[in-house]
């Protein structure tokens, strides 16, 4: 920058910021936050270090995972970014589970409500055999795993940590 103002990283750092500094485009000056979490988690020394290490093209999305680690890390600081990946993949295995449950009880609706199979009816084919084999097993599994039916699912309280995508 060197100009009027310096940027975020020169202002916390408390020294002049020059035509050459790494950080300048970066983090701007009205943007201080930004540098003060990345400066916190990780260091200004290894983030300099970081980004000279990177081509000129890289550096800006390097700095943008860099806050969203940071940002990520000072709100769970034990598991970070990892906490949130976690939450979201538990929340898609509920989500294919109901799921599966939901399509074997479609199955099994419409089952009965098929009229049974006369003599004059042709023949299931091996697609229609391995589609129903399929949802019975579907049907069998949340019946084993007492699943309840999807009209009495109770929503779940959500987690107390907030997290910055919700």
């Amino acid at each position: 920058m060197g100009g009027n103002s310096p940027c975020a990283s020169c202002k916390l750092l408390r020294r002049r910021c020059t035509k050459d500094c790494i950080f300048a485009p970066f983090f701007p000056s009205d943007e201080p936050h930004k540098f003060a979490m990345v400066h916190k988690v990780f260091g200004a020394s290894n983030v300099s270090k970081m980004l000279q290490d990177l081509p000129l093209h890289q550096r800006a999305d390097a700095v943008s995972s860099l806050v969203y680690e940071a940002n990520a890390r000072m709100r769970d600081p034990v598991y970070g970014c990892v906490g949130a990946i976690s939450y979201l993949q538990n929340q898609v295995s509920q989500l294919q589970m109901q799921l599966a449950v939901a399509q074997a009880e479609i199955l099994c609706i419409q089952m009965q409500q098929e009229p049974p199979l006369s003599s004059l009816e042709p023949p299931v084919n091996d697609v229609d055999k391995s589609f129903l084999m399929h949802n019975n097993e579907l049907a069998a599994v949340a019946q084993l795993m007492n699943y309840p039916s999807t009209s009495n699912v109770v929503a779940q309280e959500p987690l107390k940590r907030e997290y910055p995508w919700t």
